[in-house]
């Protein structure tokens, strides 16, 4: 895929990029945790890091699949949370503390105390999804989830190079992150290059495929699509109207020339007429029009409460 934006040019997000994580060179946030360390290992470094301690064996399978990933994972997040690896047959006395009857076994420590927990081996996926519900008790968040909500800022300010040098760092780490994917493509969509985009959503699994970031772009760039074929007949729609105002085909269209100009609020005013003057009309195809406006616009956009509010208010009057 030809990407049109220049990853070479010097800038504050090149530079947020290049370093997620914390400074290089710092101390190894993997550790190894024994009988005799654990007060300052876990216990006492758990009141300045989260900590994730990880009980294994020598002789255990899922062990052997899930220790480096926890590595990998941890690592990635830059010294903002510790690994401590405990051997349980060398370790009996900690694996007795902590109850430990099964392993892999793993614990977050945060302030001392345990705050979540699970057993046997996982996808990368969902160890991230570990590590940043332990960094979000702890009132952090991982380098990663940084990268996307910069991103995301340079995106809404119109600072498309920065975003995508942002998104793609990001998805340099994390190649399956669909948020990351979605903001990259919407970056494309504001460059023009909705070709692009699309090539960036052609190949999902069907986990990415329905993250609600993706199902917003991909209502964005058929909206899109469809805006531009339609607005220029716009005068052709009104004539329709005005000759008769049940032409429910005629309005539809108009609402989609409308949102591809961004006038949000006119786009919904004229889905929720047809579904005033007839809510079953084509098998309830304004109203499927009007939830394919939200996806695209996003839930809590501002002309996406309005307009839901004023659905509600039809719905159940």
């Amino acid at each position: 895929m030809e990407i049109l934006f220049d990853p070479s040019r010097p800038g504050a997000a090149g530079a947020t990029a290049g370093a997620p994580g914390g400074a290089p060179g710092g101390p190894d946030p993997v550790r190894e945790g024994t009988d005799a360390n654990f007060q300052t290992e876990i216990l006492a470094a758990s009141k300045e890091v989260p900590v994730i301690v990880d009980f294994w064996a020598t002789w255990c399978g899922p062990c052997k699949q899930l220790t480096p990933v926890l590595e990998k994972v941890v690592r990635g997040a830059g010294g903002r949370v510790r690994l401590v690896k405990v051997d349980i047959d060398k370790n009996q006395r900690l694996a007795a503390s902590f109850r430990i009857q099964s392993v892999p076994t793993v614990f977050a420590i945060w302030q001392g105390q345990p705050v979540d927990a699970f057993q046997g081996a996982l996808p990368e996926s969902q160890v991230r999804q570990f590590v940043e519900r332990l960094l979000q008790s702890a009132g952090g968040t991982t380098p990663q989830a940084d990268l996307l909500a910069e991103g995301r800022k340079a995106l809404e300010e119109g600072q498309l190079q920065d975003a995508a040098e942002l998104f793609s760092a990001l998805l340099e780490q994390e190649p399956d992150n669909a948020a990351a994917i979605a903001g990259l493509a919407r970056t494309f969509m504001a460059a023009g290059q909705e070709e692009q985009a699309k090539g960036l959503l052609a190949n999902l699994n069907a986990v990415q495929a329905e993250h609600a970031d993706i199902v917003q772009v991909k209502a964005a760039l058929e909206l899109a699509e469809a805006g531009r074929r339609a607005q220029g007949e716009q005068d052709q729609y009104l004539a329709r109207l005005e000759a008769d105002p049940n032409d429910h085909q005629a309005r539809i269209d108009m609402a989609t020339a409308l949102n591809a100009a961004g006038k949000r609020e006119e786009a919904a005013d004229a889905l929720l007429e047809i579904i005033r003057r007839d809510r079953a009309w084509n098998d309830g195809a304004a109203r499927a029009q009007l939830l394919k406006l939200f996806d695209s616009w996003g839930l809590m956009d501002e002309a996406s409460v309005a307009a839901r509010r004023k659905l509600s208010a039809l719905l159940f009057s």
